[in-house]
């Protein structure tokens, strides 16, 4: 059903290969065995669960430029946007960095298999490395601010309705309406401070 479920999300949009949907489908199995003892999403039903994490998370993926990038998705939580952009996009280097320990465990887990994610077990603020890209969703924006201008050259995130004023420190595009809801958009925006 979620193979299904997500090949119909995903008409027209893009065409994933029948590889990444049946890694997707394994990450989804996990987490809905991991989130009945440990909080990891409040999304409950297929089609949200999909629609919300998999759609959108393969969306984010799909406007990364192509070719090799080093990503850091910062508040990973259960692993979204980051761990379908390793799928989708194993080209891509990918860090999950998130800071509750439970949770981490879980992306630990949930990665074991993919080569090209490592876990960082600490709030964003204390990384001390540097990416291509900073990905985030479902985290207030204030809250990663400074972590996200620090850690990268450009930044992806997934939100509701924002203001481009109350997204300051990068230059952003105009955002993109996703394709399923309303009120749900990626923006895309560059850091204005050079990094070395």
């Amino acid at each position: 059903m979620f193979a299904e479920l997500l090949r119909s999300k995903m008409a027209g949009i893009c065409e994933l290969p029948e590889a990444q949907i049946a890694r997707l489908k394994v990450h989804y199995e996990l987490l809905t065995r991991w989130n009945r003892v440990l909080s990891l999403t409040s999304v409950r039903t297929l089609e949200e669960t999909v629609e919300r994490h998999y759609c959108e998370s393969v969306f984010t993926a799909r406007h990364l430029p192509e070719g090799a990038a080093s990503v850091a998705d910062v508040g990973s939580g259960a692993g979204f946007p980051g761990i379908p952009i390793a799928i989708v996009r194993p080209d891509c280097s990918v860090v999950l960095v998130e800071s509750h320990q439970r949770k981490a465990a879980f992306l630990k887990e949930a990665s074991r298999d993919l080569l090209n994610v490592r876990v960082v077990a600490k709030r964003a603020e204390d990384v001390a490395e540097r990416f291509d890209w900073v990905v985030s969703r479902a985290v207030r924006y204030s809250d990663i601010a400074g972590a996200l201008k620090k850690l990268g050259r450009n930044a992806e995130l997934l939100t509701g309705e924002v203001r481009t004023e109350d997204l300051s420190g990068f230059a952003w595009q105009e955002p993109i309406r996703l394709p399923w809801g309303d009120r749900r958009y990626l923006w895309i925006g560059t850091n204005p401070v050079r990094f070395t």
